[in-house]
């Protein structure tokens, strides 16, 4: 099969969605080249860090890289991904200089590339993600693994938004409690709940491919027992009380639904939202309120907000 490689210079707030678009569009794996990994100082201790090249990096801005079937709707599909992209403005979203190029790679390259961007990746106190080709040795005893295979679904687990997410529910899940997640993805979230003992988690999608890559991901970590993965619309319809609810997804998404999280969460119980850029923390932050949420954290890295709320008692 013959695939078509689609770049889009934009910014790093841009990131997510445009992964997001592009994930919806049928794309096979996501490839994010940001200059700043260039300088970036990491702990050299996990066996991560490899000489990076400059060439691969674009001067200005991020590039976001994906990967689409060569086939007669290649036209139409690149059409709508560059409409979606453009409509991110009217989210007062910066999407920079939004260049697009299109390029022909082969099935051999394509599948093997974007693994160079993926290596194991201490993100929390106990959580190290780890790419499934990658061998890995816990550096302690206490040391939770997550090993992930990114390649179905957008999300490796390693994005700030999800780092925030997971550094709070370190924080705040305990010993039998019920979790749902909300926009699993790849279920790393799902994964890091069971992994902290949860008795329960439900976890939701709405996309298909989400969900198929979330339950391969929990079979793969050993929490099928645990964790449930079903195609599902925001809580729509979803019944029984968690202790935490955790929704990494677009701050307009959550927007939502904060009056059915708030609905589902026990009284005690905390609702963590991220995917939120700046400029859209205060509305996050009001609408979790108006709810009747009250914040209890909000967590910051690099341009991404996360917050993490309770329902009174």
């Amino acid at each position: 099969m013959k695939w078509s490689e689609i770049s889009i210079l934009t910014t790093n707030e841009a990131i997510e969605p445009i992964s997001n678009i592009l994930h919806e569009s049928g794309a096979s794996g996501v490839v994010i080249e940001d200059p700043a990994e260039l300088v970036k100082e990491r702990e050299d201790m996990f066996g991560e860090i490899y000489q990076l090249n400059p060439d691969d990096y674009p001067t200005d801005g991020v590039m976001v890289k994906a990967y689409l079937p060569v086939n007669s709707f290649l036209g139409e599909t690149v059409d709508e991904i560059k409409q979606g992209i453009t409509n991110l403005v009217t989210y007062d979203i910066d999407i920079g200089e939004n260049k697009v190029e299109i390029s022909e790679v082969n099935e051999e390259e394509w599948a093997t590339a974007w693994k160079k961007y993926y290596h194991p990746v201490k993100i929390s106190d106990k959580f190290t993600i780890v790419p499934t080709w990658e061998d890995y040795t816990p550096v302690h005893s206490d040391e939770l693994i997550i090993e992930l295979d990114p390649g179905m679904a957008f999300g490796t687990g390693t994005h700030p938004t999800t780092v925030m997410c997971i550094q709070a529910l370190e924080r705040i899940v305990k010993e039998h409690d019920t979790v749902i997640d909300v926009g699993t993805g790849s279920g790393v979230l799902s994964i890091a709940s069971a992994l902290l003992a949860a008795d329960q988690v439900r976890a939701y999608d709405l996309d298909e491919v989400a969900v198929r890559s979330a339950r391969l991901n929990v079979k793969l970590n050993k929490v099928q027992d645990t964790v449930s993965v079903d195609a599902n619309n925001l809580l729509n319809g979803v019944t029984g009380q968690a202790d935490v609810i955790v929704a990494n997804i677009l701050a307009e998404i959550i927007l939502r639904f904060t009056e059915d999280a708030y609905e589902l969460v026990k009284p005690g119980g905390y609702f963590i939202t991220s995917g939120i850029i700046q400029p859209k923390k205060q509305e996050v932050r009001d609408s979790l309120e108006a709810a009747g949420f009250q914040i209890e954290e909000i967590m910051v890295m690099e341009d991404w907000v996360a917050i993490i709320a309770v329902k009174p008692e």
